[in-house]
């Protein structure tokens, strides 16, 4: 067989022909778990690049602000926003203690910070363990690929010295197919494994920024609601008098969670 000859037997389209069924089976584990892992990377980065973005536009809506208002109006706009959702549970536990009256004096006051400063929490920590879904299967994917792989080349090179036994030979055309075909599910594991690792760094970096700006939108949030709470104000988002009382229903209905 002629270089030429053996260098189209070794073409990847001919080593995945040529592999027994367990090398195939792995190969197109390997070519799956390499797709999924891209399609949570692009997901990802592209997600937390829009949340950024709406992050940094929610915290100049809160800068220099006396009210929540402006915040309000933007909020409303993206409902299915992460900070969208905590403040729509801070503005529901915020009404509801009004309804019930519990702010009439000190003690009541001071509980209702506490209870608003811990459902912000609770709020928060929701919403960073639904960012954290995909990760696990990009941590999945780079430690675990690369051993998937290495069990097709293990494999192969078994072939490969089961067919010079058979031939009795040790010629290049006997040996060259079966170590290709080991090498080559090594190459997929790595190809797999080594973006899914390095894109699991960049989206936890990216999730522990994310997270910390909405602590600090939620901290501020909680700041202006205690101010308004020692004001004697009763609106969320401060609506100035002279607003007409359908204004004034609209936000309060906008914000309000369902079932509330």
């Amino acid at each position: 067989m002629n270089p030429t000859t053996i260098s189209a037997h070794l073409s990847p389209l001919e080593l995945f022909q040529q592999a027994d069924l367990i090398v195939k089976a792995i190969i197109v584990l390997l070519i799956l778990a390499s797709l999924v892992s891209w399609g949570v990377i692009i997901d990802k980065l592209l997600r937390f690049k829009r949340l950024q973005r709406s992050a940094a536009a929610f915290t100049t809506a809160l800068a220099g602000q006396p009210t929540l208002h402006r915040l309000a109006q933007q909020l409303r706009e993206q409902p299915q926003d992460p900070f969208a959702r905590i403040y729509q549970a801070i503005a529901g536990e915020w009404q509801h203690s009004h309804r019930l009256h519990l702010h009439a004096d000190a003690s009541g006051r001071d509980s209702l910070k506490e209870r608003i400063n811990r459902v912000g929490q609770i709020a928060s920590n929701v919403e960073a363990e639904q960012l954290q879904k995909g990760l696990s299967v990009l941590a999945t994917v780079g430690s675990v690929a690369p051993f998937v792989g290495l069990f097709g080349t293990v494999w192969g090179i078994m072939n490969a010295f089961q067919g010079i036994a058979a031939s009795n030979s040790t010629s290049l055309a006997v040996v060259a197919p079966g170590i290709a075909e080991a090498l080559f599910a090594t190459a997929l594991g790595l190809v797999a494994a080594i973006p899914a690792v390095v894109a699991y760094n960049r989206v936890a970096g990216d999730l522990n920024s994310y997270t910390g700006r909405l602590a600090t939108l939620t901290g501020l949030v909680e700041v202006q609601l205690s101010r308004q709470l020692e004001a004697g104000e009763t609106q969320i988002d401060s609506v100035e008098a002279t607003a007409g009382k359908a204004e004034r229903a609209h936000v309060v209905a906008g914000l309000t969670p369902q079932g509330a």
